[in-house]
């Protein structure tokens, strides 16, 4: 669904294929960095009391918790000695 004409998603689209490729990948890796800021900030907002590990583990569940199964959670998170659940999931 979208509620933008398509005259204007058109131009839009123009607008960043005019742009160079490395220009575009900067443009994500920005759009990147400033969602993984906000989501960090919600995340330090909800829960003030977490370590950097937690804090970590909180981040991984944000940004990947809905493409793996519970239990894949729990390995990838143990694997990973920076990195851990401040609660069960």
């Amino acid at each position: 669904m979208s509620d933008t004409p398509m005259q204007i998603q058109q131009r839009y689209k123009e607008m960043l294929m005019s742009r160079t490729p490395i220009e575009r990948l900067r443009m994500v890796s920005r759009m990147y960095d400033t969602s993984r800021k906000l989501v960090i900030a919600g995340i330090q907002n909800r829960k003030q009391h977490l370590n950097t590990s937690q804090l970590r583990g909180q981040l991984f569940l944000r940004m990947y918790g809905n493409d793996f199964p519970a239990a894949d959670i729990r390995k990838i998170i143990n694997k990973s000695p920076d990195m851990q659940l401040d609660a069960d999931i």
